[in-house]
């Protein structure tokens, strides 16, 4: 079966030329996810991009698809993936904005500029007293890998003592001093200044930081979620705040997502709320690892070499 590359991906001009350079014999459709058609869907025997994950139910011919994000469970979840087709990520391609993001709210919140910027809107000048640095501190990564291992490294630049949690542990990446098994997440919490999330949402991380974990915390701790909102519960963060158990925290993610407008956390003491957007395509340089990624993967697919970032393994070309 020859190959029909349907490429989904914000590409340039230039772009474009190099993915038809790595699959000269295939023919190549060009499309944005709102303008897709079902035609373009049924022929293709690659996908590349972000279609909606309904869609996938029509690309009955589907051998691969390269997913531009991270997250790939609305896809798994859908009941419309085909059978039998291999599913690739880009993991790791946002990893500098969104552990830039969370070093931004990290040094927000131990300087409390969004008391400084509430005072602002009011006309107030107020001194918003003792502050925090993160030099000395210990930061704890729950999750690292990409943008965990990352962050990680920020912090350590600035003089933290850092310490990644994941299931497999081998050796400590630059800019992490310890690297522990997941396991040991209850005898870490109570010696962290700092706690990360930057898990993705499995059914094991699904509630993890439930509050019997919570109150493990030591106190004045900054609790940091860039992963799923799924993970934190939100209620148990919401009390500790209210009680002032914590510095403060930052939640790029929620659940659900958006956040009502009555929900309580808008209101809760010394907590930060990005409507997350710590990754995406804000910066150039996340669309460049993007294209980069996919652009190395189409290559090691034509070859018949083994993929990278794959979720579900990928079948022969015959």
């Amino acid at each position: 079966m020859s190959e029909v590359i349907l490429n989904m991906l914000p590409l340039e001009a230039d772009e474009r030329a190099l993915f038809e350079a790595a699959a000269p014999e295939a023919t190549h459709i060009y499309a944005r996810r709102n303008t897709v058609t079902e035609e373009q869907l049924a022929s293709a025997t690659v996908i590349m991009g972000w279609p909606h994950a309904g869609s996938l139910s029509l690309a009955a011919k589907l051998r691969w698809f390269h997913c531009m994000w991270a997250g790939v469970n609305d896809y798994l979840e859908s009941g419309t993936f085909p059978t039998g087709a291999a599913l690739t990520s880009s993991a790791g391609t946002n990893s500098q904005s969104v552990s830039e993001h969370m070093l931004a709210s990290l040094l927000a919140l131990c300087r409390k500029l969004h008391l400084s910027r509430d005072n602002q809107v009011r006309h107030l000048w107020i001194d918003t007293g003792t502050m925090r640095t993160i030099r000395g501190a210990t930061v704890l990564v729950v999750g690292a890998g990409h943008i965990g291992s990352q962050f990680c490294g920020l912090c350590k630049a600035l003089g933290a003592h850092t310490i990644g949690l994941r299931r497999n542990v081998t050796a400590a990446p630059d800019g992490m001093d310890e690297l522990h098994p997941i396991s040991d997440l209850d005898s870490w919490l109570p010696k962290a200044d700092v706690v990360a999330l930057c898990l993705p949402q499995t059914p094991e991380t699904i509630g993890l930081m439930n509050r019997r974990r919570m109150s493990l915390f030591k106190r004045n701790a900054i609790l940091i979620n860039s992963g799923r909102g799924t993970v934190l519960d939100q209620d148990a963060l919401l009390d500790a705040l209210r009680e002032g158990l914590l510095w403060g925290a930052a939640l790029d993610v929620t659940d659900p997502e958006p956040l009502p407008a009555d929900h309580p956390l808008w209101d809760a003491p010394n907590l930060l709320i990005t409507p997350h957007v710590a990754g995406g395509l804000r910066l150039d340089i996340t669309r460049d690892n993007c294209v980069q990624l996919a652009l190395e993967n189409l290559r090691l697919y034509m070859a018949s070499q083994p993929l990278k970032n794959t979720v579900l393994p990928q079948p022969r070309i015959t």
